[in-house]
């Protein structure tokens, strides 16, 4: 369950940046109209996709959209962190196997070992 939702969390960040890369800012309407506005040259606004408000309110919504899946991926991702079973002590942690029928024996050291200084 983690796995789909950081994948589809990734693709909704990625989906966001670029939305976000793709809108004009508020200052691009001003500098469009002086630049070409009145006579003949400038604007095409109208003659665009969405048409000369629609591309914003719906990129907008858009963003708007993505914004709200990514806060809801997040929240989720970090729910089920904090549902790990995470190991606080060495106590803890379960005890190693201990079958080990095909290795031999240490054998134990010679007695006649002289002692040390």
């Amino acid at each position: 369950m983690d796995t789909i939702i950081l994948v589809i969390h990734i693709i909704v960040s990625v989906l966001l940046v670029g939305l976000i890369l793709i809108q004009h800012g508020k200052g691009a309407d001003a500098g469009a109209a002086a630049l070409g506005g009145g006579g003949g040259g400038g604007g095409g606004a109208s003659s665009s996709l969405f048409g000369s408000q629609g591309s914003a309110s719906f990129l907008s919504r858009s963003s708007a959209v993505l914004a709200m899946l990514f806060f809801i991926t997040s929240m989720s991702l970090a729910y089920f962190a904090n549902k790990t079973n995470r190991i606080e002590s060495v106590t803890e942690m379960p005890a190693a196997p201990t079958t080990m029928t095909t290795e031999k024996p240490v054998p134990a050291a010679p007695a006649d070992l002289p002692d040390l200084p």
